[in-house]
């Protein structure tokens, strides 16, 4: 006697238009390397970079470097509906090998489109009597900053 062997049942697979359909939209979701920064009326939380320029914005202070100089901004960063933005912080000018002088008021403004931001800071350089711009940046959320020949871009520690 024998017996018939029995295959088992394979699944159905898609259709072509389905997988077609289906690799369209894993494209759409991902299509480069950039991704965006959560909706919201605040820069994002995070490290945003560019080259010879960084951002590193949490809850209690947006920190900023430009070249060879930085400042920060109190707290976080509000977002107008165009993703606009104009706030007032301070800004060291003479901050590389070591900081020199004190920090000066400077006007951060810049613009956030998508997973990017463009920023410019003007400083009211008191010190030195005239108003110096620095940018304008391009940075990129989640991107590390490339700081060339300064420190790479960290929030500096608070002394209380």
């Amino acid at each position: 006697m024998t017996r018939s062997a029995r295959l088992p049942s394979l699944p159905s697979l898609p259709s072509l238009p389905s997988l077609v359909v289906a690799a369209a939209l894993v494209a759409g979701c991902h299509s480069d390397d950039t991704f965006f920064p959560p909706p919201g009326d605040r820069l994002a939380l995070g490290t945003w970079g560019g080259d010879n320029a960084g951002v590193i914005a949490t809850d209690s202070v947006t920190h900023v470097h430009i070249g060879c100089t930085f400042g920060d901004v109190p707290g976080r960063i509000a977002l107008d509906a165009n993703g606009h933005f104009s706030v007032s912080g301070s800004y060291m000018l003479r901050a590389y090998p070591i900081p020199v002088g004190p920090t000066v008021p400077a006007q951060f403004n810049g613009q956030v489109v998508r997973g990017v931001l463009t920023l410019a800071i003007a400083v009211n350089d008191t010190v030195q009597k005239k108003q110096v711009l620095l940018g304008p940046a391009t940075l990129v959320y989640g991107k590390q900053p490339q700081m060339g020949p300064c420190p790479i871009c960290r929030v500096p520690r608070r002394v209380h």
